[in-house]
């Protein structure tokens, strides 16, 4: 996207963010004739105590180091909360740096082991939402969960994968704003380059959510999902680090109606694995991708 090859991050995400403000958010009238979206800059740098001329120079890259009381006032005039703070910060802190190596994303032999022993859905998934390795209750959950494939590019663009999740516009939102922080500053690297890019090119979702410049952290939470066979169920989400890859965990509520469909959903993985091979790729191309 336009912000990470201009390499004007900063002020990309200080234009999308000032656009989101509304003058009535920042106590200003209404006016008319508005032809900006949101707060024009005069009023972003009046709201802030600088001056425009400042305030323009840092949107158009002029001047990349702002003090911290800057930031912190831009902070709150745009109002972002502290994960959308702590994001602005690291901008303005981030410098030109050589190009590294990126270690592969690879799956440890104990991951393998937990994910067999597992009996709820289960997979490991790396930065980029690329799916790692999968117990058979994951796939037995949604056939978009097994090694190879992106749970990003999933949700985007396949029919069935949207039909699953019972508010498909609010999952979006927040894998792309999780996508967006796990970037950071590693805009060189090659699998989010690639991702970033098939993305922009085929979903127009995608590309209205990336301009928006959101960020935020997607740790756990609760989630209803629509399963072809057994309906709906309401699960609970925990995403554990483990070395270079996050484990995903999904699980009802005890004794609950959506306990007794993954008992359901328990048998048809066990039917499938009678058929299948452990799931262990070794030659999985985003283990060893850097």
């Amino acid at each position: 996207m336009k912000d990470e090859e201009s390499g004007n991050r900063l002020g990309s995400y200080l234009r999308a963010r000032r656009e989101l403000v509304t003058p009535a958010q920042a106590g200003l009238p209404p006016g008319g004739n508005r032809r900006v979206p949101g707060l024009r800059r005069e009023e972003v740098a009046l709201l802030a105590g600088i001056s425009p001329d400042y305030y323009l120079r840092l949107e158009r890259g002029r001047d990349k180091n702002p003090s911290p009381q800057v930031l912190e006032s831009l902070a709150r005039v745009l109002h972002l909360d502290d994960i959308e703070r702590t994001y602005l910060l690291g901008l303005a802190a981030a410098h030109p740096r050589a190009p590294r190596r990126k270690r592969p994303e690879q799956v440890p032999p104990r991951v393998h082991e937990l994910l067999a022993h597992l009996q709820i859905p289960a997979f490991a998934e790396g930065r980029a939402f690329d799916v790692l390795a999968s117990n058979p209750m994951a796939i037995a959950l949604s056939p978009r969960l097994r090694p190879g494939l992106n749970r990003l590019r999933s949700l985007l663009l396949d029919p069935e994968e949207q039909a699953f999740h019972q508010d498909w516009a609010a999952a979006t939102a927040d894998f792309i704003a999780v996508l967006r922080t796990t970037i950071g500053n590693d805009t060189d690297d090659p699998r989010f380059v690639e991702l970033v890019g098939e993305l922009a090119l085929s979903s127009q979702r995608f590309r209205t959510l990336w301009a928006r410049h959101d960020v935020r952290r997607l740790d756990g939470g609760t989630t209803t999902v629509h399963h072809p066979v057994v309906g709906d169920l309401r699960l609970h989400r925990d995403k554990l680090p483990i070395d270079d890859v996050i484990l995903v965990v999904y699980y009802p509520d005890k004794d609950s109606d959506s306990d007794e469909k993954l008992q359901l959903l328990a048998a048809l993985a066990h039917t499938d694995s009678t058929r299948t091979a452990p799931d262990r790729p070794a030659d999985h191309p985003r283990s060893k991708t850097p």
